[in-house]
């Protein structure tokens, strides 16, 4: 079901444009080039419309704000839709603070997404103008669960018809869902929350497979959130007595690095409302 995308990416490499918080950014670049792409990781305000320019994609994420990097944002995704590129917002923490709200809904308002990826208060957060988080975490009350997925999914597709893009909901249970289709997906572990940044190296690796695989981006954002849920689950079953969320992030790289298309369907759990 999957493998093509996966296989795409490996075939292709695409160069991906990162502008992303600097707590992650190391491992954002790693889990790109484990998946066989490139990453550029460029927020300059006088660089990043050259820089995406040369790149496939453009993979926004909010993290660590500051006004240099909003204005870089917005040229480089400004710049990205003049060329056709493929666009993510991982809007961090939006619902936060004022700063991270506001840049959020600008970024949506100004900018054509392909693609809008975050834990449900984030999305939340895009979907009503405003929110609140537990930091940068979903708010507990908000956490998508067996017992509230049809009205999540349902919120997920109306979202996704509003802003005319590809939602992505990740969490215990992930939601990837464009207006008419949901992929609901349970792969990963709990202990992934353990480490900082596997929503970020998500985002990056989404938009390598969103750029390699153009004409299914629905597919493709669902097949990157189950990598990453695959690549938890098997990086945890290489977990040795005294290793801790250290090894646990380098071993999800590993498993990344170590995945192909057969081995991403094989891990695949998931069905299509």
């Amino acid at each position: 079901m999957f493998k093509e995308c996966f296989d795409n990416v490996r075939d292709k490499s695409p160069l991906v444009h990162n502008i992303t918080n600097y707590v992650t950014v190391n491992d954002v670049a790693n889990i790109i080039l484990a998946a066989g792409a490139s990453p550029i990781m460029s927020d300059e305000p006088e660089d990043v419309e050259d820089i995406t320019s040369i790149c496939g994609g453009l993979n926004i994420n909010i993290g660590t704000l500051h006004k240099s990097s909003i204005e870089g944002m917005l040229r480089a995704g400004k710049r990205s839709n003049e060329l056709g590129h493929v666009v993510l917002l991982d809007p961090v923490g939006a619902g936060a603070s004022k700063l991270r709200t506001d840049t959020a809904l600008d970024i949506a308002k100004e900018i054509k997404l392909d693609v809008i990826r975050g834990n449900i208060s984030e999305i939340k957060t895009i979907a009503n103008g405003s929110g609140s988080t537990k930091g940068v975490d979903a708010d507990v009350a908000d956490k998508v669960s067996e017992e509230n997925l049809n009205e999540a999914v349902a919120f997920a597709k109306e979202l996704a018809k509003r802003l005319d893009t590809v939602i992505a909901i990740t969490g215990p249970i992930d939601l990837v869902a464009d207006s008419e289709q949901c992929y609901v997906i349970r792969n990963g572990r709990k202990e992934m929350a353990s480490i900082t940044g596997t929503g970020c190296q998500l985002s990056g690796l989404m938009t390598a497979f969103l750029i390699a695989n153009p004409e299914d981006k629905l597919k493709a954002a669902a097949a990157a959130v189950i990598a990453m849920g695959a690549a938890g689950e098997i990086g945890w079953e290489h977990m040795k007595d005294g290793e801790g969320n250290s090894t646990y992030r380098n071993r999800i790289i590993d498993a990344i690095y170590n995945m192909d298309g057969e081995m991403l369907d094989r891990y695949a759990d998931y069905e299509l409302l």
